[in-house]
């Protein structure tokens, strides 16, 4: 008879299989098997209790059988479910799902997927930790009534298919918050002056500090007429060196990451998504293959600890020693304190669990993003061990009459971290200056700017200005931001978040309605009482409690004191089935003529304000039939349709209709047969390729010239990398810079 260990993924429970052998079975629920009914509000209220009516839903009743007959057969059930909230929840519903007593079943857990990390957490199960499974529900409970009961009235008052939620909506204002401070934002002219002073033939940038007594700073000069005294009297002026300053400074290692700050540098280094970035490391988490076979590769993925264990500092310390040197091992280990709120730090941060899987062992075995993310926390752990680098920094001031000016420079005594991570601030050496050593002013001028307004959020920014608020926790960043996107409330534009129209009417009604729901401390204080749910210090009937009845209650005003924002206007006409007057409304997918009397006449008139002539003469004609070609609304926005549907099926973008020819690169012949390079769009945006496509396949993202590469002798193309052009090579991908 086989003990029983239920875990929630196929490839977390492979893994597992793997270490134990046929001692164990081990079992994958697939996620959640018990949750609140999809299609309606699923919790009962009575008493002043909530009850929710948890049910399984028919792609899990298979997995629930069978977990319930191995269960029968098995000596002893462990639940190995993940180690945070939702994992202790996810564990609660497997034991009632399988009909067992939920505080009397073993409950093992693990922050990495290795042998030795399984083998303890058997040797020391617990039981299931109820405050944290109570936490769990309330969180559950919580966002099911805002979405249910607010979700509706927005739709009815906005826009059909509209959602709120706690965090969602939370975030949402931050987003539109910033939007409305880039679009109120008014520049501001300020003068700059940009000296150099000459030394041994060498050229030196020179910072004007003070001029006539009076400190410079950023916006100190804001007229013309002054920025130009003060180049005059620069020019004029002599000057000598007044002090001469030398220090060290050093640079912190870097802590290892946490859920947030690998979101956060994955998307700045990699380019990564939060949802991308999460996927990725859970398959790193669960198990992958490596030279000591199937395994887990990094620690929990879901934290916001920075904890390390002992073990893992020691093994990271001898690898430095081995392969830096003694000197490159601080004398005694590093240790980080988290600044998130709220932080689970029995948790570990997240790190590798093979200190031998480098990256170099591990491009044999991963591929892909699997092997950038996992070289990205591989080397910021090692990093976040060793010493920080030393710095010399020399400041020199020089002074006239009238004004003075600074002149800093900096070198790297010390690399400590950097030789890990790298450092792309180069040297700047100075001279050798002597004290009232006279001093020449080469170049002088008055350079005019603008202040520039905030910049909007990016995914990773927007993640680290929730943590800092305490809104949600590692498990809801990536969600939040993607539910945000495929409500359309926000695009992504080149990695830069933009709110939509839609989202400023949301955000205003409830700012005037529902002012909790989008106020960041009442979100962050909602999650700090979720968090004293989990240390047994609040009642979670009474936290639902205290919200539920004023919110509620206010859903209830809403419906009759909010005032609709839909935009009805009367055509004229009246509905050919219940006789009410037709209006022309926006939905979601675009403009429309219907019934005023909706929701109990569903009447919707095909909109037939444009004539055939106007269509034909901006659109052209049908390449299939002939007929003339309208402008439709679908799913995704507007298109282009045959008239003559449904004979004729034809349909084409609308974009791609108003698209001029292609543009050929006059300079570059294809490498492959001669023909002409073209630029063309596809759905990943610009690239280039042969104008003889299909029957010549060449391919470029990046611009193709007509220089060779040194290497190989394929051509080579333009790109940007760190805001510097570069040449590439399109086979090897050898770099030139451009002079």
């Amino acid at each position: 008879m086989k003990d029983l260990i239920i875990v929630e993924s196929p490839t977390k429970a492979n893994t597992i299989k793997n270490f134990l052998g046929n001692k164990y079975n081990v079992i994958a629920s697939k996620g959640h098997i018990r949750d609140l009914p999809k299609y309606t509000f699923g919790i009962k209220i009575e008493n002043g209790e909530f009850i929710p009516e948890y049910t399984i839903d028919t792609a899990h009743k298979g997995i629930v059988a069978t977990l319930k007959k191995y269960a029968k057969e098995a000596k002893q059930v462990y639940i190995a479910t993940d180690e945070d909230r939702e994992g202790e929840a996810i564990g609660y519903h497997i034991a009632e799902a399988i009909g067992k007593d939920p505080n009397k079943l073993p409950r093992i857990v693990f922050h990495e997927i290795t042998q030795t990390a399984i083998e303890d957490s058997l040797k020391n199960p617990r039981h299931l930790d109820m405050d944290r499974v109570n936490a769990q529900q309330a969180r559950r409970l919580l966002d099911r009534i805002v979405g249910y009961r607010l979700s509706p009235l927005i739709s009815s008052k906005i826009q059909r298919g509209l959602s709120a939620g706690r965090v969602q909506s939370s975030a949402l204002k931050i987003i539109v918050d910033r939007e409305k401070e880039i679009l109120n934002f008014k520049p501001t002219i300020y003068y700059i002056i940009e000296s150099t002073i000459k030394k041994k033939k060498i050229s030196i940038e020179a910072e004007l500090t003070e001029f006539q007594g009076a400190k410079i700073e950023k916006l100190s000069i804001q007229q013309e007429k002054r920025a130009n005294l003060i180049v005059s009297t620069l020019q004029k002026d002599s000057f000598q060196v007044l002090d001469i300053e030398t220090k060290r400074r050093k640079t912190a290692t870097p802590p290892p990451f946490m859920t947030s700050t690998l979101q956060q540098s994955a998307s700045s280094k990699l380019g990564f998504s939060p949802s991308r970035t999460m996927k990725v490391a859970q398959s790193l988490y669960e198990g992958v293959m490596t030279h000591k076979g199937s395994m887990g590769v990094i620690t929990y993925m879901r934290t916001d600890s920075l904890n390390i264990a002992k073990v893992a500092q020691e093994e990271a310390r001898k690898l430095i020693a081995k392969t830096c040197g003694k000197e490159y091992v601080p004398q005694k280990p590093k240790i980080y304190a988290t600044k998130a709120k709220g932080a689970q730090e029995a948790h570990e941060a997240i790190r590798p669990t093979l200190m031998d899987f480098t990256p170099q062992v591990a491009a044999k075995y991963l591929k892909g993003d699997e092997l950038k993310l996992y070289t990205l926390i591989y080397q910021r752990f090692l990093a976040s061990q060793m010493t920080d680098a030393d710095f010399e920094l020399q400041n020199v001031w020089i002074a006239s009459e009238n004004a003075r000016l600074k002149v800093s420079g900096r070198k790297l005594v010390f690399d400590g971290f950097y030789r890990i991570l790298g450092n792309e601030d180069k040297d700047k050496i100075l001279p050798d200056f002597d004290l009232k050593e006279n001093v020449m002013l080469e170049q002088c001028s008055a350079k005019k700017q603008q202040t520039e307004p905030p910049a909007r959020y990016s995914e990773a920014s927007l993640i680290k200005t929730l943590e800092l608020l305490g809104i949600g926790r590692p498990s809801t960043y990536a969600p939040t931001i993607s539910l945000l996107t495929s409500r359309t409330y926000i695009e992504i534009e080149k990695k830069q978040i933009k709110p939509q129209e839609v989202a400023f009417k949301v955000v205003e009604l409830l700012e005037q309605h529902f002012e909790e729901i989008v106020d960041s401390k009442f979100t962050a204080h909602l999650e700090e009482k979720l968090d004293e749910i989990a240390e047994s210090k609040q009642d979670w009937q009474k936290l639902l409690r205290e919200f539920y009845e004023p919110f509620i209650q206010k859903v209830s005003t809403g419906k009759t004191q909010i005032q609709s924002q839909k935009i009805a206007i009367p055509i004229g006409e009246s509905c050919p089935l219940c006789g009410k007057e037709l209006v022309r409304r926006n939905g979601r997918f675009g403009e429309f003529v219907g019934c005023s009397g909706y929701p109990k006449c569903k009447f919707v008139k095909k909109d037939t304000s444009a004539s055939v002539n106007e269509t034909e003469e901006e659109f052209g004609v049908c390449e299939k039939c002939g007929k003339p070609m309208v402008k439709k609304h679908g799913r995704n926005g507007e298109f282009l349709a045959c008239s003559g549907y449904p004979d004729c099926k034809n349909t084409k973008s609308l974009q791609d209709s108003q698209k001029s020819a292609p543009q050929v690169l006059s300079d570059v012949k294809c490498p492959k047969c001669g023909g002409d390079i073209v630029e063309r769009m596809g759905r990943h945006g610009k690239f280039y390729g042969c104008s003889k496509y299909p029957q010549c396949k060449f391919i470029a993202n990046i611009k193709p010239t007509n220089r060779r590469c040194p290497k190989c002798n394929a051509l080579m193309g333009e790109r940007t990398l760190r805001k510097k052009p570069i040449l590439e090579c399109l086979e090897c991908k050898e770099r030139i810079e451009i002079n």
